[in-house]
């Protein structure tokens, strides 16, 4: 396969994949899901790979789906598009006119595959590791949230903004990653941490300042990479199990579902209006600015510590 949205490495025991649009802050595409998967398989089936780091280049790992050129055509998404009903290229550029008939399962088709690619990292034989800088939001927490680890800038921002409008989990992860009273927390609000928040909500395993990101990120890697291979597949094989007796298949079913329905919500249709007449950042700007700064502090409701 041919990559356009991100690079695949081998690095004596460890595969890195490294998301690579930084130009569009790694922005998801439909691209991307399938990439990602294909470069898992790759480094399941390399016998000498032992762990697999993921990461991203430029400001951020990831800004979540590219939606600029798919939300500014009212009732369009682009062949770029994301989170809408694209399928086929015959489906590119259309999206659901509010006043036709809308099938929930086109939506439901589209997104399910791209949760097919997002939690290759989670179904991976090898653990993943994922490091976070700059900015993990939005779509972009699939990707961190179906990793085994996450290792964070402290003054990173993640979380799920969409929640607000125009948005629902797909992976639904939340609540088996911090537990249910702080998924709702994030969930009821669309508010973020900050890095040092995450690993203190148990979301991510360190964090550290930017100019020590690296070193922390490749201790931990490279250490895990020490083990036999056998015995790191059976610890997560054996870990993962506790999650999925949860019932989290079925939790993805509705998350999915439930993403495609906020999209079709009458404030779902203002905010694609709003898109289209000022642009998407503009629109993403007007949702967010009531609630100040993405941060848990800055709100106000929870306090910096002393």
């Amino acid at each position: 396969m041919k990559l356009k949205t991100m690079t695949y490495s081998v690095d004596g025991r460890i595969a890195r994949i490294t998301l690579n649009r930084p130009e569009r802050g790694n922005g998801i595409t439909m691209d991307l899901p399938r990439e990602l998967a294909y470069c898992v398989e790759q480094a399941d089936i390399d016998p000498a790979v032992h762990v697999i780091a993921l990461s991203g280049n430029g400001n951020g790992f990831c800004g979540g789906y590219d939606l600029v050129a798919s939300a500014e055509q009212l009732g369009g998404f682009s062949a770029e598009g994301t989170e809408g009903t694209i399928l086929s290229r015959e489906h590119q550029g259309k999206n659901h006119d509010p006043k036709e008939t809308w099938d929930p399962m086109t939506d439901y088709q589209m997104m399910s595959r791209n949760v097919k690619g997002f939690m290759s990292l989670f179904h991976a034989d090898k653990p993943v590791i994922c490091k976070v800088h700059g900015f993990c939001v939005a779509g972009g927490t699939d990707m961190a949230l179906c990793s085994d680890m996450l290792v964070i800038e402290d003054k990173a921002k993640i979380g799920y903004p969409p929640a607000r409008v125009w948005g629902s989990p797909t992976t639904s992860l939340w609540a088996y990653r911090v537990g249910v009273a702080r998924a709702k927390r994030l969930l009821f609000t669309g508010d973020c941490l900050d890095g040092d928040e995450a690993v203190e909500w148990g979301l991510a395993t360190d964090s550290a300042p930017r100019e020590e990101l690296d070193e922390v990120f490749e201790s931990l890697v490279q250490r895990i990479s020490m083990m036999p291979i056998n015995q790191l597949i059976m610890m997560k094989k054996l870990l993962n199990q506790n999650i999925e007796n949860l019932g989290l298949s079925s939790t993805q079913l509705i998350g999915t579902v439930f993403d495609g329905i906020t999209r079709h919500t009458p404030e779902g249709y203002d905010f694609q209006q709003q898109a289209a007449e000022q642009g998407f950042m503009q629109a993403v700007k007007g949702r967010d600015e009531p609630y100040g700064d993405f941060g848990m502090k800055a709100s106000g409701v929870i306090r910096a510590k002393k």
